[in-house]
């Protein structure tokens, strides 16, 4: 059973870092396609990053630069640094997990290629 648990959110201010942690179980997160995910009110969920096998990744525009994704192997772990934070990125932010989302060589960053889910951490950037 595949169980995806997310902690680390919290509140910073504009221009402040945060990290974000994904435990997952019941999948080796490393040789899955693991990716970062958000959601604002009214908003639709939205891809943040997504990194296949723990190296081809795929950031969406408003990450790069910014965020980082990385593993922790030993503890099955997935990762999301977040530097120079700005109020539009607070949001709920959801781990998933799918065994294969390359396409065209490139990770999907699709919400409904994924099909584990956590249940989400808040993180909120105040002015």
């Amino acid at each position: 059973q595949v169980r995806l648990v997310e902690s680390g959110g919290g509140s910073v201010q504009a221009g402040g870092s945060l990290r974000v942690s994904c435990a997952a179980s019941g999948i080796t997160a490393s040789s899955y396609c693991m990716g970062w995910f958000r959601q604002s009110p009214g908003k639709e969920r939205e891809g943040v990053v997504t990194v296949q096998s723990g190296t081809m990744t795929n950031y969406a525009d408003s990450a790069k630069g910014r965020f980082t994704v990385s593993h922790d192997n030993a503890k099955n772990t997935l990762y999301l640094q977040m530097n120079s934070l700005k109020p539009e990125d607070t949001a709920m932010y959801y781990c998933a997990a799918t065994p294969f989302c390359l396409v065209r060589g490139i990770p999907s960053i699709r919400v409904g290629d994924f099909p584990y889910w956590g249940q989400g951490t808040q993180v909120t950037v105040s002015s």
